[in-house]
């Protein structure tokens, strides 16, 4: 899907969030700068959660309640690049845990968070010289269904 916009990074995030419920797992890949971040604004905007969406790479993880007109649905964004190669620390989260009654959205997760379920939405993003990007969805287990 091509997101020649940030406007578009974000709306194809409200359509992501609008997909989410408890227990759902989506990870982000991409180099820096490709539209993580923004993309879990439009996330965050589709599931209805309250407090602004920034980059927790120094606090690792950020909690977004459920906002009055939202989906009743709490947003946990976490941001795994300083765990990179410390698959004890993603242990350490518990976000087994979340996702008993959050959708966990984790940047930099490829290859760390696989195994707090077989049931996730992979999305790879792109960036092109042009600075326009690309979304590559590689939905698995249910994901397959309801994509």
């Amino acid at each position: 899907m091509k997101l020649p916009l940030v406007e578009d990074t974000v709306e194809f995030g409200r359509k992501i969030g609008a997909l989410l419920t408890a227990g759902d797992l989506v990870l982000l890949a991409g180099p820096l700068g490709a539209g993580k971040t923004v993309l879990v604004r439009g996330i965050a905007e589709g599931l209805g959660v309250m407090g602004r969406v920034s980059s927790p790479t120094f606090v690792i993880e950020r909690v977004h309640k459920p906002g009055p007109d939202g989906r009743g649905v709490q947003l946990v964004h976490v941001d795994a690049y300083r765990l990179i190669g410390h698959i004890e620390e993603v242990d350490d989260l518990d976000l087994d845990t979340d996702l008993t009654d959050a959708a966990v959205v984790i940047e930099w997760g490829e290859g760390l968070a696989e195994q707090l379920s077989t049931d996730y939405l992979l999305i790879r993003l792109e960036r092109h010289p042009d600075d326009t990007r690309t979304a590559h969805l590689e939905p698995h287990g249910s994901w397959k269904s309801r994509l």
